[in-house]
């Protein structure tokens, strides 16, 4: 049994926004960090490809992969208010989707219990067949389609905790049985959806669990709520696999959302879903980077994050 698996690669360094709040010194922050400290050699560094148009396309249609393929050989361009690419972006996006992939593969087939996914752009707002909130891939509902489609598994969880609602996650898999999509996030806020109400439809209802908080709502409660509605919902779905959408702006300095978290409550944040994981799924959990935007935040909780899975491996031995 290796250590976690931890995926970076210089190219999403060319997915280039200009004055944007998602952009290459973030990741670029948290990277430098783990390597000053250490941490990044202290995991299993694999190598792997970007994801195929097959892997792609259970989630995006073909036509939303040509758009983003015309944009980026014409130089790039806006595809929303929100959204920019760059002529490296649609490389960048499938790298990082084909990180997932091979973590996917990799940890169902017993090399290692945890990866952490550090890429960018980021995926969960991203629709079948339109970009969304910097968002141009869906990176965890490709990883979740791989699980599925590749390795016959029936049930894998989604959890997400960026303090944006994962939209589009929750879209692509509203009807299906075979994902359950869990998320705590700040509403009202973008993108105004993620209410209590959504809970799935047709053979998937009851498969989608949103828990919306308030801003302002105290840290303790919010970190209760999490793991109170995560462990009754993973009762009644229990997971073969979790992947997570790690979001890291809910922290209190972050400029774009917020929910007046602290670092170290990223640590508990890791800490409850490490419970469900050895409850549920001897231990499986791959985490893939979202949101986060103060540079120093996103690096401190990054690495507090990481190291909670790493601790978690030498105290259990595996």
């Amino acid at each position: 049994m290796t250590m976690t698996l931890l995926y970076y690669d210089p190219v999403y360094m060319q997915h280039r926004t200009g004055r944007h709040p998602e952009s290459a010194e973030r990741l670029q922050t948290v990277v430098r960090h783990l390597h000053f400290v250490g941490l990044d050699s202290l995991c299993d560094r694999p190598g792997w490809e970007p994801a195929s148009r097959l892997q792609v396309e259970r989630v995006h249609t073909a036509e939303y992969l040509n758009q983003l393929s015309q944009t980026q050989d014409a130089g790039g361009g806006w595809l929303d208010e929100d959204t920019v690419m760059s002529d490296q972006s649609l490389v960048a996006a499938l790298k990082a989707s084909g990180a997932v992939c091979d973590a996917v593969d990799r940890v169902i087939a017993g090399d290692a219990k945890t990866a952490m996914c550090l890429s960018r752009p980021p995926g969960h707002h991203a629709l079948a067949d339109r970009a969304m909130g910097f968002c141009l891939i869906n990176h965890v509902a490709v990883a979740a389609r791989q699980a599925t489609a590749r390795h016959q598994m029936n049930r894998v969880m989604i959890v997400d905790f960026d303090v944006h609602h994962g939209n589009g996650t929750q879209d692509l898999f509203y009807d299906d049985e075979q994902i359950a999509f869990f998320s705590m996030h700040r509403s009202p806020f973008y993108p105004h959806t993620g209410r209590e109400d959504e809970t799935g439809t047709g053979p998937a209802l009851g498969t989608t669990c949103n828990a919306p908080v308030m801003f302002g709502t105290p840290r303790q409660t919010q970190m209760q709520t999490f793991a109170a509605k995560l462990q009754d919902f993973a009762s009644r779905h229990p997971p073969e696999l979790i992947i997570v959408s790690a979001g890291f702006d809910s922290h209190r300095n972050d400029p774009v959302g917020s929910l007046g978290w602290e670092t170290d409550d990223y640590q508990t944040i890791a800490e409850t879903i490490l419970d469900l994981a050895h409850t549920h799924c001897e231990g499986k959990v791959i985490s893939v980077l979202e949101g986060g935007y103060d540079p120093t935040a996103l690096s401190d909780s990054v690495t507090l994050y990481l190291e909670t899975f790493m601790d978690d491996e030498h105290r259990r031995g595996t």
